[in-house]
């Protein structure tokens, strides 16, 4: 028996979002500004790196007025400088015209005030129900658009002063380079609600869930004066405590501690490369060799800032389970929340290193569709899902990336991906008689196709375990040179998305990597052809459960994580059309590219 869906009530106008898919007022398809505040970081920030820049060259003059028993031996010189009025400071003093430099600071700080603001008025976005865009420009206007079935993500960041402040910076992550549509700022709620209907749209949910009959806005704040010293308080309290979340939202499968995390960055090779530059430096001092001092301690203090700088950023690390997918969360002075959607993940890549091996501990790395260009140094943030981990929080996080994967397989994959070869090892391995090229991996070197995935295991020394999706392979290609026909073996490389990931083997039997190249382009289209991730809930229907309520193919994978689940849905969930059968592909069918079609 089936539950048939309420009727959906019309929308207002085109473009404009159905009532119960939004509760944000932000979202109802009409042009809307940013939080007044904005002004104040993007270009507030400018002007106290100018009057950082004055005091720096007023120092001797500041320290004369204000703190003079500090540097006594200033005076003669500030008040030398002032009788030859060698610079307009000097010669403002020195011709006592106060008033008119005053009045001309004033009108300066007017203009940029009204730059700023009329920047701000010109600087407006809109969210329909096909795309989210913004215009900016006062001069030069610029329009850009975010279609919502090419989404890949949405990115909340909380910069520590905007977090200070109760604002946020909302970012969509388009499908190519430079793509991103950024929010910049809004308040932290309206952020929120704004980024949950982003995603509820992009999903192609027919009926949404919503705060209460009729769908609910955020509630209206007492005052924005009164309000913000509350803000900022909450928000220093929060800085010690760590960021709020949502109650409805759930728990983090992985806890990192912070002596796991700080021992990780300790036992890396890049400690190990700073090490020999110290005992390097000592050594060549020692010798007289001074320049080595101007040559490497720059470069170590550099490295120290990263280093740090990499272990801050790792702080409160939280990855959990979503009605939209996956939530990550990480950073301590400013807070990044990210949630990747399903079919979103092109490459998924479980690494240790040699120095970790020991402790057990592991990293997890992604490639997906950043929306950056690859130049930007933030990329790598939005890559790493697991920073470092045990193998059982490698199985959880795993659980959460390929959801589609029997239990059975993924305890497989842990065991003879991760930790093999094992006795009974299912991967097909590097031939002996191929052991020359990859001398101390060869038994390890190897592949393994099911129906959804492709799993590359190779290195000793960094041992690495890739998972390919299928419905997300872009082609795959076979690659021999003159060594390696003489040794009857080829090179594979699967075709994904830019990313860490690199999804290379070397050294694979020849008869092997042919059958391969037939299966994984037989597997590929049929998993192409049955994939519906890119609108992942556009197949349901939903009737208005309580809020807080999580699909229940969701409920599932948290109670199998051991997540405390949420409340149920209050009614029944039915699909309305399921994916028909997908017919295996004709004898002999083989695609030399492009197997399969990427759904970004």
């Amino acid at each position: 028996m089936s539950t048939l869906p309420p009727p959906e009530p019309t929308p207002a106008g085109p473009g404009v979002p159905p009532p119960q898919l939004v509760r944000s007022p932000l979202s109802d398809g009409e042009w809307h500004r940013l939080h007044p505040l904005t002004p104040l970081l993007r270009g507030g920030l400018f002007l106290i790196v100018v009057i950082g820049i004055v005091f720096a060259n007023l120092r001797d003059r500041l320290l004369y007025i204000f703190l003079p028993w500090l540097a006594p031996g200033v005076g003669d010189e500030v008040v030398e400088w002032e009788q030859v009025g060698g610079d307009p400071v000097d010669f403002i003093i020195a011709n006592n015209l106060y008033v008119l430099a005053g009045v001309a600071v004033l009108a300066v700080l007017i203009v940029l005030v009204a730059v700023f603001y009329t920047s701000w008025r010109f600087h407006t976005f809109r969210i329909t129900d096909d795309d989210v865009e913004v215009r900016s420009g006062i001069l030069f206007r610029t329009q850009r658009r975010a279609p919502l079935d090419r989404v890949q993500g949405v990115n909340l960041t909380r910069p520590m002063i905007a977090r200070l402040l109760g604002m946020a910076k909302l970012e969509v992550v388009g499908a190519g380079t430079d793509a991103n549509v950024k929010l910049e700022y809004l308040s932290t709620a309206n952020a929120e609600a704004v980024r949950a209907d982003i995603l509820r749209l992009a999903s192609g949910r027919r009926l949404a869930m919503t705060a209460g009959p009729g769908g609910a806005a955020a509630p209206r704040q007492a005052g924005r004066v009164a309000s913000l010293s509350q803000t900022v308080g909450r928000e220093i309290t929060g800085l010690i405590e760590g960021p709020e979340a949502p109650v409805a939202e759930r728990e983090s499968v992985v806890h990192i501690p912070v002596g796991r995390l700080v021992a990780s960055h300790v036992l890396s090779a890049s400690t190990l490369g700073l090490l020999f530059a110290v005992v390097a430096i000592v050594i060549g001092v020692s010798q007289g060799v001074t320049w080595l001092l101007l040559g490497f301690v720059p470069a170590i203090i550099g490295f120290g800032a990263y280093w740090v700088r990499s272990i801050v950023r790792s702080l409160r690390y939280s990855i959990a389970p979503t009605p939209d997918g996956v939530r990550i969360t990480f950073g301590l002075f400013t807070t990044i929340t990210e949630i990747v959607p399903p079919g979103r993940v092109h490459a998924v890549e479980v690494t240790q290193g040699v120095f970790w091996r020991p402790a057990g501990w592991w990293t997890i790395r992604i490639n997906r569709l950043t929306g950056r260009s690859a130049a930007d140094s933030t990329t790598d943030q939005f890559t790493t899902v697991l920073p470092v981990g045990t193998a059982a929080d490698v199985e959880r996080v795993l659980r959460l990336l390929q959801p589609s994967l029997p239990d059975d397989e993924r305890a497989l994959i842990v065991r003879q991906g991760m930790f093999g070869p094992t006795d009974d090892d299912t991967f097909t391995n590097t031939p002996k008689r191929a052991w020359w090229i990859r001398p101390f991996s060869y038994r390890r070197n190897g592949f393994r196709l099911t129906d959804d995935v492709l799993l590359m295991r190779r290195g000793v020394v960094w041992r690495k375990l890739v998972i390919l999706p299928l419905a997300r392979l872009q082609s795959f290609g076979l690659y021999q040179g003159p060594l390696d026909r003489a040794s009857r073996v080829t090179n594979v490389r699967a075709h994904v998305v830019t990313g860490p990931v690199s999804p290379f083997l070397a050294a694979v039997d020849r008869d092997s990597a042919l059958a391969l190249f037939d299966d994984v382009a037989r597997g590929s289209v049929r998993a192409t052809l049955a994939d519906r991730t890119h609108r992942w809930a556009e197949d349901e229907t939903v009737p208005t459960p309580p809020p807080g309520a999580v699909p229940a193919a969701l409920v599932s994978t948290a109670r199998d994580l051991d997540v405390p689940a949420g409340p149920p849905p209050a009614g029944p969930v039915t699909v309305g059309t399921a994916a028909p059968p997908v017919p295996p592909p004709p004898a002999g069918y083989t695609v030399a590219a492009e197997p399969g079609k990427d759904r970004a």
